[in-house]
């Protein structure tokens, strides 16, 4: 049996209407930061309970134009946790400004809130938590770390299209929101796309001055900006989906609570959870100190588990001029080390599920292959 990690075909089902729409925005010839972009925007700060949304060409430019918009950079010092992706770190560092990094939590695998307040100081002008794997961030305490030194919280919500904290839809808890939505994401674009989304009016129009060279208004340039906007077809297909987005995140959490309860008996252990929080499960994470072999374990049998992030940030040569040492960031450096990512899609058959816990089983249980 094959389970494969993405199924993007699944997801355009009963195409004829998009393929409508699609057609009828090339004929008109109106391709940059067109109603259709417009309409998306609108639709998603509805969604996520924002006043404002603009979209860009990616993830990264989300962040980029999110810390450059309050005017972050040289001097400057950003927080984020060292175990993320490359793209956060990457983010602080394009604009100048210098990460700083906290290790992660060991049971949520988030942002380790106990080392935020030490980490801040006079140079600190913002917090960047991760919403990882598609669970939201505790943003309480950070919040008030935030207020208190007047730094900005900015959320890297690229895995978490669609998931609550008390109510609270992810993205729009700090002052801006940073999205992705690659192929791989909860909301897909069937090419790449990001957003960044607030409730402040001021910041909303200089994200749109930072997207469009700088401009406010043809050719009247204020700033130096990027070339960096939502394309219109992305926008069209992402408006096309984001009414299915609550239902495939339905059928994520259905997936991961069948994993959780077939798993529940094998030496692995799970992202903890709770009661306030929906976990959208852009992926779904396991821990084993024996993640090489199950994984290679899993790949004999057909099954495409994956590891996110093997290097940790701290140890990535790219960002080797920061001095970041091995040991620095224990937690992270475990989770690099054990994690594995099974897969997960909304499209996922019990049947599926069910073939990946008998390959589970097989390895830990040590009987022939495939077999519970």
């Amino acid at each position: 049996m094959k389970v494969r990690r993405y199924n993007y075909s699944a997801q355009f089902e009963m195409l004829s209407d998009l393929t409508d729409r699609l057609q009828k925005m090339l004929l008109s010839g109106q391709y940059i930061l067109t109603k259709e972009v417009e309409d998306f925007e609108i639709s998603f700060a509805q969604y996520i309970g924002v006043e404002h949304v603009r979209g860009v060409n990616c993830g990264t430019d989300a962040l980029i134009l999110a810390l450059r918009v309050l005017g972050i950079g040289v001097g400057d010092e950003v927080i984020t946790q060292a175990n993320t992706f490359h793209a956060t770190v990457a983010a602080i560092a394009l604009t100048g400004a210098t990460p700083v990094l906290t290790d992660a939590d060991e049971h949520s695998y988030l942002m380790n809130d106990d080392q935020i307040a030490s980490a801040v100081t006079h140079r600190t002008r913002a917090l960047v938590p991760v919403h990882l794997y598609g669970k939201p961030t505790p943003m309480a305490r950070m919040l008030e770390i935030a207020r208190k030194n007047d730094v900005a919280v900015i959320e890297d919500a690229a895995q978490a299209h669609g998931a609550k904290l008390d109510g609270k839809r992810m993205g729009s808890v700090g002052l801006l929101g940073c999205f992705s939505f690659h192929p791989s994401k909860n909301l897909a674009a069937a090419g790449d796309g990001g957003a960044v989304a607030t409730n402040d009016a001021r910041l909303a129009d200089g994200l749109g001055r930072q997207r469009s060279l700088g401009q406010a208004g043809q050719n009247h340039h204020v700033a130096v900006g990027y070339n960096t906007k939502l394309d219109a077809i992305q926008a069209q297909i992402l408006q096309w989906k984001l009414s299915k987005l609550d239902e495939w995140n339905e059928s994520r959490g259905r997936i991961a609570a069948w994993y959780r309860e077939r798993l529940r008996e094998l030496p692995i252990s799970f992202q903890s959870t709770s009661a306030q929080e929906l976990h959208v499960y852009h992926l779904f994470a396991v821990r084993t100190d024996r993640r090489d072999e199950l994984l290679a374990h899993f790949q004999r049998l057909g099954v495409d588990a994956v590891v996110r992030y093997p290097t940790p940030i701290p140890l990535q040569p790219a960002f080797a001029d920061y001095g970041w040492k091995a040991g620095q960031f224990p937690v992270a450096e475990k989770l690099a080390q054990e994690l594995l990512c099974l897969p997960i899609r909304p499209d996922m058959t019990v049947q599926e599920v069910d073939y990946v816990a008998d390959c589970a089983r097989s390895f830990f249980r040590g009987t022939p292959s495939g077999e519970g």
